[in-house]
């Protein structure tokens, strides 16, 4: 009896000494840096992001925030590499709606994006995709283009960040609600896409602003529409889709922060709550703005929600559409 009364004082004592040691954890959070991932290529949206919120965070936070590019399986191996991370909070997930569009294409990947995952918030949303082709396509709109498509099935090519990714996402939301079919050429990153698009290897993305916009403006691709429900103040003359060509058209991502699952609470919430303030500064709306994006924020939970929400959607577009190709 005296043994048992003994082991169980000193399980208490283990249990208070493993409280107060995860409480000054949090307290002391962070004392080291923070790897941030991006599991694509630079020059991305999500690189734009990482780039632009780091170097604010780590001043808030006091510890550097070290970004690093994993580009590979359509997001899968830089994703993956948080997902079996210390749950520590040192290491992040910086990415899109396609940690919840990848799982639909690729049912066995490594990870599970819910149960793997602890999100901290949802950063921004885009102010829309841009459909970006070729200066060279002989079409002069979208609906041209479509009206093309429509009679010689595959002649047409669009290019992604690669299979399952949001960019692919996008276009077969588009060839789906046209009733088209164009062939898709995914790439290991958004870069590597426009690359070839300039070079006239493929003949449109359906891309990010803050990675198109640039080129737009260069003359090296022309912009035939954008996917949001109204038009984008730095392409004014650019319609949307559906004034272009497909009515009801609509299609917005959304970028966001996650953690390894199993970080403490309290490290969540301080990283969620530094992230807000700095989404709600000027100069960062401005920035953002100017990118494509609209700052938005959010707790973990409403968070949890629109992945969840995005998961069941794109099942459903998953029964119309072969994304093995």
């Amino acid at each position: 009896m005296r043994l048992f009364k003994v082991l169980g004082v000193l399980s208490v004592c283990f249990s208070a000494l493993t409280a107060s040691a995860q409480t000054s954890a949090a307290r002391d959070y962070p004392n080291r840096p923070i790897k941030m991932v991006i599991p694509y290529a630079a020059g991305g949206p999500m690189d734009f992001i990482g780039r632009t919120l780091g170097p604010r965070l780590a001043q808030s936070l006091g510890q550097p925030i070290v970004i690093d590019n994993r580009a590979g399986a359509g997001g899968a191996i830089g994703t993956d590499v948080v997902a079996k991370s210390a749950p520590d909070g040192y290491t992040m997930l910086n990415t899109s709606s396609s940690h919840a569009s990848l799982p639909v294409v690729s049912p066995n990947l490594p990870y599970d994006p819910i149960k793997d995952f602890a999100p901290i918030t949802l950063v921004a949303n885009s102010v829309g995709f841009v459909v970006a082709a070729r200066p060279d396509l002989p079409v002069k709109n979208l609906k041209e283009l479509l009206a093309d498509a429509k009679a010689n099935p595959g002649k047409y090519t669009f290019g992604s960040g690669g299979v399952g990714n949001v960019m692919h996402f996008a276009a077969e939301f588009l060839c789906t609600s046209a009733d088209v079919k164009m062939t898709h050429v995914p790439f290991k990153g958004v870069s590597q896409s426009l690359n070839d698009l300039v070079a006239g290897r493929i003949d449109f993305v359906i891309g990010a602003p803050t990675a198109v916009l640039p080129l737009v403006k260069a003359g090296k691709l022309k912009a035939l529409a954008i996917t949001a429900r109204k038009r984008w103040s730095e392409l004014p003359d650019v319609p949307t889709i559906d004034e272009a060509a497909v009515k009801g058209f609509v299609y917005t991502p959304w970028y966001g922060f996650w953690f390894p699952a199993g970080v403490p609470t309290e490290q969540v919430t301080r990283m969620r709550n530094e992230v807000s303030k700095l989404l709600e500064e000027p100069e960062i709306k401005r920035a953002f703005a100017e990118q494509g994006f609209a700052t938005v924020g959010s707790t973990p939970a409403d968070f949890s929600k629109v992945i969840a929400d995005e998961i069941a959607m794109n099942k459903k577009l998953a029964t119309r559409v072969d994304f093995t190709q």
